[in-house]
């Protein structure tokens, strides 16, 4: 794949009204590799948890854990990744896990910071899942807090989940004290190229930098990052997204899937510290899943630069 192909233009957009410069997209080309690199390929191998980006039958995006002993995941080869299990929440959801359908999938440490990405096809499902690699790429550790787990992933407790309201209390509570959650988009034909397909990336800040207002809107900062646009790029040129919020002092989550907007008004964007735009989403559904990490997570130390990020209530912009 050339670098020109390796961004779509929803992704090409966001840069051009980013201002990203051209040697800047030169390197963020070059870290998007057609195969994991070596490096990666023993990174997922080691991980007990994952994120995936899959959509449902009505093609809408959703964010899932997938998770088991390290080792659940095989790199077969630098463009082959074997999952051994599927995604706890794929039948759930009706999650189009077939051969041919696209995947995103992320792999985050939280223990040292560290994640790395691959986005893909399915190429067969049985007791677990056989990705195509497509693109593979790194992230830095910005905005990750670090966490222990308190106890194994292997045998966690089955999910058992719940369709709420925005305005419910189970809702307002995960959200308050949210300082992580992972987002899934999908470009707008995600069958017809590689770079159009599922992304699921992370995105984290001080509690309460995920706000929502009385006409059910979330919405979160995009802080200063890689550059790539990935998820921006999405939203840009479709803008059907999914959000995963985890309760990591319960191992619970918040679910939801909905339509999301880029809001670049200066007034809004300079009254968020360290906010370069806002995105806006109008959620679908709603799920609360007890269970829906493998276990509970303790926080040992948050992003050291994060008290440099406001949070909605300091904004004093929350939309009513």
């Amino acid at each position: 794949m050339n670098n020109a192909a390796r961004f779509h233009p929803g992704e090409i957009t966001v840069q051009d009204r980013a201002e990203v410069s051209t040697r800047s997209r030169e390197m963020a080309s070059r870290a998007i590799r057609d195969a994991m690199p070596e490096q990666h390929q023993t990174f997922f191998e080691n991980q007990p948890l994952m994120f995936l980006a899959l959509l449902d039958r009505e093609g809408r995006p959703w964010a899932v854990p997938i998770f088991g002993r390290p080792g659940f995941a095989k790199a077969v080869s630098p463009t082959r990744l074997s999952l051994g299990r599927l995604p706890v929440l794929a039948k759930e959801f009706g999650l189009d896990t077939d051969p041919g359908a696209r995947i995103g999938l992320i792999g985050i440490e939280l223990a040292t910071r560290r994640r790395n990405r691959l986005n893909g096809h399915i190429v067969s499902c049985s007791e677990g899942l056989d990705i195509t690699v497509e693109q593979s790429f790194g992230n830095c550790p910005k905005y990750i807090q670090t966490r222990s787990f308190a106890a194994s992933c292997a045998d966690p407790r089955p999910p058992a989940r719940k369709q709420v309201q925005l305005g419910s209390d189970v809702v307002r509570r995960i959200i308050a004290r949210a300082d992580t959650f992972f987002i899934a988009s999908r470009g707008r034909k995600p069958a017809a190229r590689p770079s159009e397909g599922l992304d699921v990336s992370h995105r984290g800040g001080r509690p309460g930098f995920l706000g929502m207002d009385r006409r059910g809107t979330l919405s979160f900062p995009d802080f200063r990052g890689n550059r790539y646009f990935n998820t921006l790029g999405n939203i840009e040129i479709d803008g059907r997204v999914g959000l995963f919020v985890p309760d990591f002092t319960s191992g619970g989550a918040l679910l939801l899937t909905g339509r999301a907007t880029i809001d670049w008004t200066a007034d809004r964007v300079t009254a968020f510290a360290g906010a370069e735009r806002i995105v806006d989403i109008v959620p679908d559904e709603i799920w609360h899943v007890k269970h829906a990490l493998p276990t509970a997570a303790h926080l040992i130390e948050a992003w050291p630069d994060l008290n440099q990020t406001g949070r909605w209530h300091d904004s004093h912009q929350t939309r009513a």
